[in-house]
């Protein structure tokens, strides 16, 4: 049996970053992985997704092309090969991380891994199976969509986001997606920029519904300014198939039925525990998630775990925040600034984590909102302006959008950020770092930021904010 220093179950943005930082520092690491090195992110999630959703923003500049002077005879799409486009684009992706494994050494175990106790991982392969040994082991298997139980559900034609991405037919004309989170929001995106007729279908009251009220009520406009018919507080009850597909939907008391050519399920996902605890693994389980203390160990002796089994925040930059903390703590180093830890029950609260949504125009988000503050009796001062007038939007044409932010009343510390317009999934950076530097207002005016960029426009929110 095989012995390492580090054993990690689990390929993604958690597994794989613990795993560079790890060799880094000497350790002999092994990472096990069932199916693609980079995970549900660079396989079947962020990448893809993003993929998709520039070359949908490209054909939609290309339809647009009259107002910048530019003329072409046909503007048509492929869908095929922008699904080749999409593959080359992850497979370069993968590429890197593995260039990086060979380089630092990381040894790459393609199989199902399981963990029993005394740290030791069996994996499994199609023709055989075998045993390693860590002196550590990190849990970082991800998650899997979730399948709501609903009558239809297995109907041809009703679709996952992985099932979706892998699909090279154009057989969306009108599409039905059900769950208005993140993932719903950008694939509504993709295909009504694409011409699809698309029916977003929410059971809360409002798209987004842990964002801030006015990024939501923005959203839901600026989809429907798009043909999106976006319906809140609706209930999938069924699904039946005649010549469409058709959702049959409760929506305050009444029924309505929604006749598309294909449904999409978006509706969450849960961690991906089948098979990955043995009955002899001694880690215990709460609510459907991998207990773990303030510092990701778990309840069996040197075991971690990290990412989507355990964080109620599915993002890929907190779980490799979340990886290299560990990788640091096993190391006995003292951590840097990537990552603060504060225990709450089964939650790790992570205070500067950027939220990022890649619809047309983009939404960030960081820090608190002005409801989080009054929530906690907090005095803060808002301010907030709009792209309409910044140059840089006027040039490109873009659709508008704001810059929200949020400043502690008698410091004037920069304690939150609401952005909702072009660029904003790169300007949210400033606005992170600032946030965990506790920088004031006065702090950010002092550097100029270029004209004509986005950026102005934080100048001008930060100005409105004080102005009261």
């Amino acid at each position: 049996m095989n012995t390492y220093d580090l054993v990690i179950i689990g390929g993604g943005p958690g597994g794989y970053t613990a795993a560079l930082k790890a060799a880094k520092l000497g350790m002999k690491v092994a990472v096990v992985e069932s199916e693609r090195l980079g995970g549900n992110c660079i396989n079947r999630g962020c990448i893809p997704t993003k993929a998709l959703l520039h070359a949908a923003s490209v054909y939609t500049d290309m339809k647009n092309r009259d107002r910048f002077g530019l003329l072409a005879s046909q503007v048509g799409f492929d869908f095929s090969r922008m699904q080749a486009y999409k593959e080359e684009t992850v497979d370069a992706y993968r590429a890197t991380i593995q260039e990086d494994f060979d380089r630092e050494g990381v040894e790459l175990i393609m199989g199902h891994g399981t963990l029993h106790g005394n740290r030791i991982v069996e994996v499994n392969t199609e023709d055989k199976s075998f045993f390693l040994q860590g002196n550590h082991v990190i849990l970082a298997a991800g998650s899997r969509p979730i399948i709501p139980d609903i009558p239809g559900i297995a109907l041809p034609g009703v679709y996952t986001s992985r099932q979706i991405l892998g699909e090279r037919e154009w057989k969306f004309d009108s599409l039905t997606i059900i769950g208005g989170g993140i993932i719903g929001v950008e694939f509504a995106t993709i295909f009504s920029e694409l011409g699809a007729k698309v029916t977003l279908v929410e059971q809360q009251e409002r798209l987004l519904a842990k964002q801030d009220e006015l990024i939501s009520g923005a959203l839901k406009e600026s989809l429907e300014a798009k043909g999106v018919e976006v319906l809140c507080g609706a209930v999938v009850e069924s699904i039946s198939r005649e010549e469409k597909l058709a959702a049959n939907i409760r929506m305050a008391g009444q029924w309505r039925q929604v006749v598309s050519d294909a449904i999409l399920i978006s509706v969450g996902r849960r961690p991906r525990m089948q098979g990955l605890l043995a009955e002899d693994a001694g880690v215990e389980l709460e609510n459907g998630l991998i207990r773990v203390s303030d510092e990701f160990k778990t309840s069996a002796e040197g075991v971690f775990a990290v990412g989507d089994l355990v964080s109620r925040i599915q993002l890929a930059h907190v779980a490799a925040a979340q990886g290299t903390y560990v990788v640091e703590k096993i190391a006995g180093m003292a951590h840097g600034t990537q990552l603060s830890v504060v225990p709450n029950g089964m939650f790790v609260v992570l205070p500067v984590v950027p939220n990022c949504i890649y619809t047309n125009p983009e939404i960030a988000t960081v820090g608190i909102t002005e409801a989080t503050a009054h929530k906690y009796h907090m005095k803060v001062k808002c301010g907030q302006a709009f792209m309409d007038r910044n140059g840089k939007s006027i040039i490109c044409r873009e659709n508008g959008g704001f810059i929200r932010l949020i400043f502690e009343a008698y410091s004037n510390t920069l304690v939150g950020a609401q952005m909702m317009c072009p660029r904003a999934t790169d300007m949210i950076g400033e606005m992170a770092t600032a946030i965990s530097n506790g920088l004031t207002a006065f702090q950010l005016t002092m550097a100029m930021r270029a004209h004509p960029t986005y950026s102005e426009t934080i100048a001008l929110a930060i100005e409105d904010a004080m102005r009261g």
